[in-house]
């Protein structure tokens, strides 16, 4: 069984640090040994671990996706293409190490939603296993 939380975004593209949230739900888990799976289920959103001591890494990765992946130039009539390359490139699922109840994570690690076509409200699946 996998539990739900919910992020509303404010911007078209941004990342949310939702590092706590999940700690929150891994230590309250029946699990406290194991795999932390983190999901999102959209085609334009994803989910990494960065840095989360400067926020001007979250700037500058947004910056370098944006140069990767250009704003016009595609075939889907929508006009979110680049929020689905982005969200390809970035992944939408990841696996930590959990230990006493706790992410096994870097000291300057968070998790991080990564919105490419907000604002919206988005979903992330986790569960211990």
């Amino acid at each position: 069984m996998y539990r739900e939380i919910l992020i509303t975004t404010r911007a078209r593209e941004e990342f949310v640090n939702i590092t706590s949230r999940v700690a929150e739900i891994v230590s309250t888990s029946q699990q406290p040994e194991g795999l932390c799976y983190i999901h999102v289920p959209h085609t334009t959103a994803g989910i990494t671990i960065n840095e989360n001591a400067d926020p001007d890494v979250t700037v500058d990765i947004l910056e370098g996706l944006r140069r990767i992946v250009p704003a016009s130039g595609y075939l889907h009539g929508e006009g979110n293409s680049p929020a689905h390359i982005k969200a390809s490139l970035v992944g939408t699922s990841l696996v930590v190490m959990v230990e006493k109840g706790r992410l096994q994570m870097g000291t300057w690690q968070g998790i991080y939603l990564c919105e490419f076509d907000g604002p919206r409200q988005r979903r992330v699946w986790i569960t211990v296993r």
